[in-house]
């Protein structure tokens, strides 16, 4: 039935008298039409453009039909594993299958295959033989050149050789979509297509290859790890749409995979017409009977009102994938769409989110990154805030401003996350007081990661006396309008640089502050991040220094349950990890001990009391006194993904 969304099955391409798709989009996720997912901002773009998209979505992997329903595409099959790695989408950090994808209708696991991309594209191909293959993406985005797999524990090839697809679109893929179906709807040859900024393509013909850097060939990273380090960081600094170079990387049998330089950030004009495009905003009817799509809850009443980010931290993909150059839409955009949000019947008045990868950034680092680009060995606020740094929330603000003015909304909330180094930065206090009296709802989510100097440059992220001075003014700001608010602080055990030294000195920390979180996030290696690059490699490769790295599943146990030290089932992990750290003194009866004494069970016992009885969970911590430095957090981190396209499509797209 014709129903405003675009066709998801034979009867649609019937019914709309389609007799050939220009376009078959094959995605993992369900689908869902709403800006926040990338299949619909591809799809939409494309439809805006004269060309017809028919969208085949979660196909049978197993089921070779499955793939075919419409026929073959007049131009090409586009390929993407959705929102999210499909991987970090299956697996928790310790390899154990998670139990709900938010992406699936009624958040079913298992519709989807490992390695999503690839798989979705040999499928094709069994069928398809010469078909162009289009894939994109945060999967293939994060994916395009060589890279470490987490879950194989090997350095795979770039995904185009092993998908058998014929270009890969990285990044956020409007500008190259767009290119590449116009070079094909004019007659060209698919593999003639060479020029198009922000893909990757692959060829025999080195002759034709020009103003590129050879990267070392897959051979030779996949057999060493320093030579892997080095090839890594060309990458990295190569990934800003102005200075970036061509890359080059050489496999066996004479074929070459060469990245474009990356596609220029979209003007805000661009960015409006992106967001003005004729979304349904929520998922096809034909997955109400599963439960819907749980995914929409977290984007249904939130704003996207920037893109890329400056902020650099260690462990994020934003810089392979957004980039570094922030774009942001016109306020008349936000509005627009903010207004249209009202009527729907199920908005209750408050808005979610205003914000992206970073919410308050609204626009680029420096004026000099308009016109030249981001500084590729150097960043914006780590370790220090550049002199050139330009922090300014006046434009924020006033967009906040207008939409607590919008009829109907009661509260406009921001919960993408701040970072409180850049709000330091910024002379004028306005923004914490606005933040703290209309957007906070109880308490403020910020992400510090660590509090150790030592981790935290590890991580790129400020040291800890910046979070000290934020936790200082955030609490002092709420004292003078009268709010009891509190601080949920992000942590992260075992990245990099971290040894059970410095997961004691957070413990100790938490301490000090009278809080535990719930539950801890631990570092995941995802790909193409620096911090994983340090996780395999052992070394820093922006300096190529040796980096502690914990591999051992037990001290990474340790590091982890030292953060919720007074969690009893955790006792034993933590009284081994001082023992062993040499501060068998912070076990005893003391106020600055962690833990109390007490004999060491057997490992079969450690998750039950000596009756037997399966440990009590501790109680969610309560903020105390208003003196006490406990007013500044409450309850525990949520777990978080790291890898991205947005924050769901922000951080992950």
């Amino acid at each position: 039935m014709n129903n405003g969304f675009l066709p998801l099955s034979k009867e649609d391409m019937i019914e709309r008298n389609i007799e050939q798709f220009d376009f078959v989009y094959v995605i993992g996720d369900a689908y869902v039409d709403h800006p926040s997912f990338g299949h619909a901002i591809i799809s939409r773009l494309l439809e805006a453009h004269g060309y017809s998209v028919g969208i085949i979505s979660q196909p049978d992997w197993k089921e070779r039909d499955s793939i075919a329903i419409y026929g073959e595409p007049r131009l090409a099959f586009l390929v993407s594993s959705g929102n999210m790695d499909s991987m970090v989408n299956h697996y928790s950090v310790s390899k154990r299958r998670r139990e709900k994808d938010s992406f699936t209708p009624g958040g079913v696991m298992g519709k989807r295959p490992d390695y999503a991309t690839v798989v979705y594209c040999n499928l094709i191909r069994q069928t398809y033989k010469k078909t162009p293959i289009l894939i994109g993406g945060i999967e293939a985005s994060l994916r395009r050149l060589a890279h470490y797999d987490y879950w194989s524990n090997k350095v795979k090839r770039s995904i185009l050789m092993d998908s058998g697809a014929d270009i890969l679109m990285y990044g956020m893929g409007e500008h190259s979509i767009i290119e590449l179906a116009d070079a094909l709807a004019s007659g060209i040859a698919v593999e003639d297509i060479t020029f198009v900024d922000g893909t990757v393509y692959k060829t025999r013909k080195k002759e034709d290859i020009y103003d590129a850097v050879y990267l070392p060939a897959f051979e030779e990273v996949k057999e060493d790890k320093t030579t892997y380090a080095q090839s890594f960081y060309m990458q990295y600094c190569n990934t800003d749409p102005f200075s970036g170079k061509r890359l080059v990387e050489a496999y066996p049998h004479e074929i070459y995979v060469v990245q474009n330089p990356p596609a220029k950030p979209l003007s805000q004009a661009e960015m409006d017409d992106v967001y003005a495009l004729p979304y349904m905003r929520t998922y096809h009817p034909s997955y109400e009977a599963a439960g819907g799509v749980p995914a929409i809850s977290e984007v249904k009443f939130s704003l996207t009102s920037n893109r890329g980010c400056f902020g650099g931290c260690s462990f994020c993909a934003l810089t392979f994938h957004q980039g570094r150059i922030i774009q942001a839409r016109s306020h008349d955009s936000l509005l627009t769409e903010a207004e249209h949000i009202t009527h729907d019947k199920d908005f209750k008045g408050y808005i979610h989110d205003v914000g992206g990868p970073t919410a308050n950034f609204r626009a680029p680092a420096c004026t000099k990154q308009l016109t030249k680009g981001a500084c590729p060995t150097k960043q914006c606020l780590f370790p220090e805030p550049c002199k050139n740094l330009k922090a300014d929330h006046k434009d924020y603000l006033s967009l906040l401003r207008k939409l607590r003015k919008i009829p109907k909304v009661k509260r406009v909330f921001i919960r993408s996350g701040i970072r409180f180094d850049y709000l330091l930065a910024d002379p004028d206090r306005t923004f914490l007081k606005e933040l703290c009296e209309y957007h906070v709802s109880g308490q403020l989510k910020v992400a510090p990661e660590h509090i150790s100097d030592k981790v935290l440059q590890k991580m790129g992220k400020p040291k800890v006396a910046v979070y000290n001075q934020f936790v200082k003014e955030y609490k002092q700001m709420n004292e003078k309008l009268g709010k009891k608010q509190y601080l949920v602080p992000y942590l992260m055990s075992s990245h990099p640089g971290s040894t059970l030294q410095e997961a004691v000195e957070l413990a100790e920390f938490l301490r000090d502050l009278g809080y535990m979180p719930e539950q801890v996030q631990d570092f995941y290696p995802t790909p193409s991040t620096i911090s994983t690059c340090m996780y395999y490699t052992g070394l820093d490769p922006r300096t190529m220094e040796p980096v502690y790295v914990a591999h051992n599943p037990h001290e990474k146990a340790m590091q982890r349950a030292l953060i919720q030290y007074r969690d009893p089932k955790n006792y034993d992990l933590v009284k081994e990890a001082l023992i062993k750290t040499g501060h068998a003194d912070l076990i005893g009866f003391d106020s600055k001990c962690l833990i109390p004494p007490r004999k060491l069970k057997p490992k079969s016992e450690h998750a039950h009391t000596s009756s037997g009885k399966k440990a009590k969970a501790v109680p969610k911590s309560k903020p105390i006194s208003k003196n006490s430095a406990r007013d500044n957090h409450t309850k525990n981190r949520q777990s978080k993904q790291r890898n991205s396209s947005s924050r769901k499509g922000k951080r992950q797209r």
